[in-house]
Order: structure tokens, then C-alpha cells, then sequence
């Protein structure tokens, strides 16, 4: 076996990314000219490196993640003609035109250096900016005002880690660190941890990530692990429980 053929133990390497989707409204005259007149928006959902450019308008995108990532397939709504978008170079991304909401399937296979398995996430497309209308009812707003409060952006940030990589896997992940993102806030946050019921929870501008969003972003997820860990023990011993129980009432069957 070559030395590139050996994994590295006991190292792990990591590339930060970020999945999601922005979305505009049509204008009358696009959605008079568009083949299915009921759709009302253009979106993109896309996998981007986690750090934005400087001085550009596109959430994330600053690195090209094509020196490790082979493919990204987008798994549409099976009412879009080929369903199944195959990306095979960056941008990893896909542009329709729609109506509604739904979600969306994204899997990344690695470059066959990496020996990785592909991974699988999960997006829910976003169109509408939703704004509260009552105490615990929510409603997308009119057209006309949606259009008027810009881009709707819905991005979520995320860890690929590999473990023991290959050594030759490695050599091509260090000679490609990635862009580091902003210490500090610049820019609104993205969606999905906006305050609810917020004008960043509608539109809020372009969003970006940042170094301490991150930690955020990672503690979230930590506890996440931890509430399910201690939902899966509270399971545990509500089964270990019953089973008691079912062996005590098989007992007390057999000496009837």
C-alpha cells in the first residue's frame, strides 16, 4: 500500500459550509411571459463555502469547494421535470421557478481520493417572508409587499469532518484552507436564527456568517445532541421498565 493509500489516524480536518436558498418574487411581466403562469418566485439553492466574499451580494462562495466535493445532487419536488440535478462542478447550485414550499433532498459525494461515502442533508425552501400577523397565526405577505422587502434568504451552517483522512486527501484539504470567516458581525444573520417575528426573520439584507455565529452555531448543535441523548435515556428506562413489568405479570401467569 502507498503512503497516499494510508489513513491518518487519530486526526480529523474539517471544511466549514453553508446550505440553503435565496428567493425573489416575480415580476408580473416574468410571471406573464413564464410557461406555468401560477409560479410566483426564482430561487436558488445552493452549497457554498461558509465565508463570503468581501463586497459581494452572494451568501457565502468565497472558496471553490470543487478540490474536494465531485457532485451535488439537488432532489427536487417530483413535479419538476428530471427531479434529480446532478452538479458536477461549482457553483454547486440549481435556479427554478416555483410557487411553493417543500423540501429539498441535497447529497455531496467527495472527489475518490477523499474514500468518503457520500452525505445526505436536508433543506426546507424558503420563499415567503413571513411576518406575524396575529399572536400565533403566521401569513406570507401580498406580492407586491414581498417584493418590495427584497430577497428572502435561508442559509444553515455546517461541519464536514473527516476522520482518519487518506494521507493524499489530507495533503489536498491543507493546501486549500478555507477563507476565514469575520470575527464580528457585518451583515445580518441568516434566517433560521434570526429572533422571530424580526425584520431579519423576514428579509434583514444579504446575510453572512461569522467566527462567532460559528461557536454559536456549534453550542446549538451540542445541545441538540444532548436533549436527544437524554430523550433516548428516558426511553431506555421507560422500556427496561415495562419489561419488568411484562416478566412480573408472566410470573404471576405461570403460578395461576
Amino acid at each position: 500500500m502507498t503512503t497516499e493509500r494510508v489513513r491518518v489516524k487519530g486526526l480529523s480536518i474539517y471544511r466549514p459550509i453553508i446550505y440553503g436558498n435565496t428567493a425573489v418574487v416575480l415580476t408580473p411581466e416574468e410571471r406573464e411571459a413564464h410557461p406555468s403562469r401560477e409560479h410566483t418566485h426564482r430561487w436558488t439553492v445552493a452549497v457554498r463555502s461558509a465565508a463570503s466574499a468581501e463586497e459581494s451580494d452572494i451568501v457565502g462562495g468565497a472558496d471553490d469547494l470543487g478540490y474536494f466535493i465531485r457532485r451535488v445532487t439537488f432532489k427536487l419536488h417530483e413535479t419538476y421535470p428530471n427531479p434529480s440535478r446532478n452538479i458536477d462542478k461549482p457553483p454547486f447550485e440549481v435556479t427554478e421557478t416555483g410557487w411553493g414550499e417543500f423540501e429539498i433532498q441535497i447529497r455531496i459525494t467527495f472527489i475518490p481520493e477523499a474514500g468518503e461515502k457520500p452525505i445526505l442533508l436536508y433543506h426546507h425552501l424558503k420563499l415567503h417572508p413571513w411576518t406575524a400577523s396575529g399572536a400565533d397565526v403566521e401569513v406570507p405577505p401580498p406580492a407586491d409587499v414581498a417584493a418590495q422587502l427584497g430577497p428572502v434568504h435561508s442559509w444553515q451552517y455546517d461541519e464536514i469532518i473527516f476522520t482518519d483522512p487518506f494521507q493524499q486527501f489530507l495533503n489536498t484539504l491543507t493546501a486549500h484552507p478555507p477563507t476565514p470567516l469575520p470575527k464580528a458581525r457585518r451583515r445580518p444573520v441568516p434566517f433560521h436564527i434570526a429572533n422571530p417575528g424580526s425584520l431579519e426573520a423576514s428579509k434583514g439584507g444579504v446575510p453572512e456568517f461569522s467566527s462567532a455565529m460559528e461557536k454559536e452555531e456549534i453550542q446549538r448543535l451540542e445541545e441538540a445532541k444532548k436533549s436527544v441523548v437524554g430523550e433516548q435515556e428516558k426511553l431506555r428506562a421507560s422500556l427496561t421498565e415495562k419489561e419488568k413489568e411484562l416478566e412480573r405479570l408472566r410470573r404471576e401467569l405461570g403460578e395461576a
